[in-house]
């Protein structure tokens, strides 16, 4: 594990005391996780038609929110939408109302440190806030905003497809409005489509839920590349993967995200959906906004090029694979940062490798291994604070692409690499 300062040390341990001579006076809703349901009429809905439900974690601590978006994958065909394949979308039978207490990708809020409560492996100040776990089950990294019908694999049995990703956080966005009330900082966060989702739905919760104090963006591993209309894949990788979304999950229609972040963000090129990082960036100047990435993610540019590709989803060496879809996440990377530049509250996090994941997130489990070493910063935490303190951005990207091929990991992270290997 990676040394801790004294100072979250002890915010640690007062969270822990404050927990013990809390919890006999507390009211049920204090500390555990509530099941918050959503009423169909509201639109709100998983990928196979059931109620979506998000869960809350209060304290009394403080008036402060941290909200977290679940990552999971995608889809736009039948057997991804149904679970089905390497990047398929997760959760597709829906979310259970006991869904905290399964052994599922939420893992108990423990999944990201933004969303435990006390968390054994990585302590991060917004553990005695209140929290906010946003489930994934849509396939539209939260943004959809159309029933799609799809029986490319089986005519006969077709998924009907609920991409409502946009109407349920802005009926969970009501929700916690009325009931939480406006918090005094507010943080969100997700991790690969979560880390789409976060970015793409930080206006609607921004303007409803209206922080009386900060408000932040830490969004991990689910970048909205720079891909404008009529541009060609050779020039702009992540093209062919907007187009595609664009038209699958409804994102043009109206109450869709792009007219809905349109009529928020003036500064929005409806034409490049990457133009948001930018907008957001204008719309809210005195918020601070964060984007952590690997340059060697393996995940989320299978996610975006293989569908679109067919030289490298065809190419028979793994390895001669993962080097294509590098080169072409590295160019959307060299694409993407220069954007990020222009903004003078926008901060970026992008070391090299991580021997976990696939070098997908990270923000999930720990922040061991997430360092830029040439840079003396020891891990991730540094740049999240500095997001929290809302100081001068941090744009760390990592020269060095051999120290972190031998970088240790946590005991956590070796250990459950070993469980995904035997049971993955």
């Amino acid at each position: 594990m990676i040394d801790r300062p004294v100072s979250s040390l002890l915010r640690r341990l007062f969270a822990a005391l404050a927990l013990v001579l809390l919890a006999p006076c507390a009211q049920a809703a204090w500390f555990i996780w509530e099941t918050i349901e959503l009423p169909l009429s509201s639109g709100a809905a998983c990928g196979n038609g059931t109620p979506y439900r998000f869960f809350v974690n209060r304290t009394p601590l403080n008036n402060h929110l941290a909200i977290t978006f679940e990552g999971g994958g995608a889809c736009w065909d039948q057997d991804a939408c149904e679970g089905v394949g390497e990047y398929s979308a997760t959760n597709p039978d829906g979310i259970p109302s006991d869904y905290m207490s399964l052994p599922n990708s939420a893992a108990g809020g423990l999944v990201t440190p933004f969303s435990a409560r006390l968390d054994p492996f990585e302590s991060v100040r917004t553990q005695d806030w209140t929290l906010v776990y946003m489930p994934y089950c849509t396939g539209d990294v939260h943004t959809g905003n159309l029933v799609n019908v799809y029986d490319d694999k089986r005519p006969d049995q077709p998924r009907v497809q609920y991409h409502r990703g946009q109407a349920n956080v802005k009926a969970a966005a009501d929700w916690m409005r009325q009931h939480l009330g406006r918090p005094g900082h507010m943080l969100l966060t997700g991790f690969s489509a979560g880390g789409v989702g976060s970015t793409a739905n930080y206006a609607i919760l921004r303007d409803k839920l209206a922080p009386r104090g900060r408000a932040t963006l830490m969004a991990d591993s689910g970048p909205m590349m720079n891909a404008p209309r009529g541009n060609t894949k050779e020039a702009s990788p992540s093209q062919p993967l907007h187009e595609l979304i664009r038209v699958s999950w409804g994102l043009d229609l109206p109450g869709g995200m792009i007219p809905t972040l349109q009529a928020k963000l003036p500064g929005l090129d409806t034409n490049n959906m990457g133009s948001l990082n930018g907008a957001l960036a204008r719309q809210y100047p005195t918020d601070r906004f964060g984007y952590l990435v690997y340059q060697a993610d393996g995940i989320f540019s299978g996610f975006s090029y293989l569908d679109f590709f067919p030289e490298i989803a065809n190419e028979p060496d793994p390895e001669k694979q993962k080097q294509m879809l590098n080169v072409l996440w590295r160019q959307d990377i060299a694409a993407w940062l220069p954007s990020l530049d222009a903004e003078p509250n926008i901060s970026y996090h992008v070391p090299f490798f991580r021997d976990f994941n696939e070098s997908h997130c990270l923000t999930i489990v720990d922040f061991s291994g997430t360092g830029i070493q040439e840079k003396g910063i020891a891990s991730a935490e540094a740049f999240v604070n500095n997001g929290l303190d809302r100081k001068p951005p941090m744009r760390n990207v990592e020269q060095d692409q051999v120290s972190d091929l031998s970088q240790p990991l946590s005991i956590a992270l070796e250990i459950l690499a070993i469980v995904l290997d035997i049971f993955g």
